[in-house]
């Protein structure tokens, strides 16, 4: 005759089966996107912010913007220096152009993650 599992261990396991079924599940979404659906994505519009480009520097993928207000940073209208991810957003792009981007912080920089001309 065989004993039934205790409740603690019928839990645990339950607790591993739904873990495991999650993991599964959100596998597909956690595969990388290719870039232009990634950049898309993190653009999203409510989150971009008007600005104008005073500087690039394309050596160090760096790019000066004046800006308006970034709430979801918490961020006031200023100019600053900001690294862009990636340094194909930088192509085309010339000092007093105004652009839309989104940036984030990442550490103790802010990244542009995403831009578009205005």
């Amino acid at each position: 005759m065989r004993s039934r599992p205790s409740a603690p261990v019928r839990m645990a396991a339950a607790s591993l089966a739904l873990g495991a079924a999650l993991a599964l599940a959100a596998g597909a979404s956690l595969a990388p996107a290719p870039a232009h659906a990634q950049a898309g994505a993190a653009a999203d519009a409510s989150a971009m912010t008007s600005g104008e480009v005073r500087r690039i520097d394309r050596e160090a993928a760096k790019l000066t913007i004046r800006h308006g207000e970034i709430p979801h940073l918490e961020m006031p209208p200023m100019t600053m220096v900001f690294r862009v991810r990636d340094a194909a957003l930088l192509e085309g792009l010339k000092e007093g152009d105004r652009i839309r981007f989104r940036a984030e912080k990442d550490g103790r920089q802010y990244v542009v993650i995403a831009l578009t001309p205005e």
